[in-house]
């Protein structure tokens, strides 16, 4: 009597040639690079893009407050305020920043006493930022300010005003948020500069003919 002999299939070969989910694994493998490609794009987008607007505030903001004429009053000033917080109500710059706004002017001493002076200053913001430049009344008696307001260590790179005029002089600093997480770039404190002389206007002080109690100005408290 004969046996009849039964042999397996040859699985080992069959599954070795068999390459279905080659493809799934790459990707299995690749995604983890590929999120975080993604989240650095997006990251780096939105941390650009709130630079430009930050940038586009703080000239805003000067070129409004330099376009009121004849004289400034308080109402003026909210309302610049209002319009810089609507324009830049999905960076939240009022609850994590702050924008300070300066008149700076000669201070009208002659001699050693001979400069700049800020006359009034306002603020609108949450963010807990002080002028990097000064306060009001700086330079009203001394020189201190003679070079003028503005980033960089020499006089040629500040800002000053000419005899009878003004300066509107604006400073925006911004507690940045970041879209996904703060890993990739930590935290970061965006800052942006920007100053145009007023028009036509000869009368700088700021006025309040409103009579708005002090808590309904944009004053630096």
């Amino acid at each position: 009597m004969t046996r009849k002999l039964f042999t397996l299939p040859h699985r080992p070969r069959r599954l070795r040639e068999d390459d279905r989910g080659v493809a799934m694994i790459e990707f299995a493998f690749s995604l983890p690079v590929l999120l975080i490609l993604c989240m650095a794009g997006l990251e780096t987008a939105n941390l650009a893009l709130a630079h430009m607007r930050l940038s586009q505030i703080a000239m805003l903001v000067a070129d409004n407050a330099a376009r009121v004429r004849t004289s400034i009053d308080e109402a003026d000033v909210n309302e610049i305020m209002v319009g810089a917080e609507l324009t830049s109500d999905k960076l939240g710059l009022q609850q994590h920043g702050r924008i300070i706004l300066s008149s700076l002017e000669p201070n009208g001493l002659t001699g050693p006493n001979e400069g700049q002076t800020i006359r009034w200053q306002r603020c609108w913001g949450a963010g807990a930022f002080p002028s990097s430049y000064g306060v009001a009344g700086d330079g009203a008696t001394d020189a201190s300010l003679k070079d003028g307001m503005g980033p960089g260590p020499t006089a040629a790179t500040k800002i000053t005003s000419g005899t009878g005029t003004a300066v509107m002089f604006v400073e925006v600093a911004y507690t940045y948020q970041p879209l996904v997480t703060n890993d990739l770039f930590g935290p970061k404190v965006i800052r942006y500069t920007s100053a145009f002389n007023v028009r036509e206007r000869t009368d700088q002080a700021i006025k309040n003919a409103g009579n708005l109690a002090a808590s309904a100005t944009a004053r630096c408290t």
